[in-house]
């Protein structure tokens, strides 16, 4: 005999046939309804990798070093820090990794630094 329902229908399931003899009798039976994919973090695909900025590119010399993020990029984990140029606005701020910034040893000093102080 062929089931009068058609695939995507919802129906009732009885709960006679679950063979739950271990753990807690408690189960929970309610309706399933399929999701938009962003409602789960485990399903949200990864963003797209930021563009790699080059050193002739940048809008002028280094003022600060205001934040730290990590990525994964090609299945690495990589650390880009946000920074501000002198004379610019917050929307010319750049994610850029440790060996594109210009003299970057003296500036990642002083971001840490102020990190330890906070």
């Amino acid at each position: 005999m062929e089931p009068d329902f058609k695939e995507g229908d919802q129906v009732l399931v009885s709960t006679l046939s679950f063979d739950n003899l271990r753990g807690p009798k408690k189960i929970l039976v309610k309706p399933y309804f399929q999701t938009e994919e962003g409602e789960f973090p485990s399903r949200r695909k990864n963003p797209t990798p930021p563009e790699i900025v080059e050193v002739e590119d940048l809008p002028g010399p280094l003022s600060t070093i205001i934040r730290a993020r990590k990525i994964r990029l090609n299945g690495k984990d990589q650390r880009q820090y946000l920074v501000r140029f002198k004379n610019q606005t917050a929307d010319k701020d750049k994610w850029l990794e440790e060996d594109a910034i210009p003299d970057g040893n003296l500036h990642l000093r002083r971001f840490k630094a102020s990190r330890r102080t906070e």
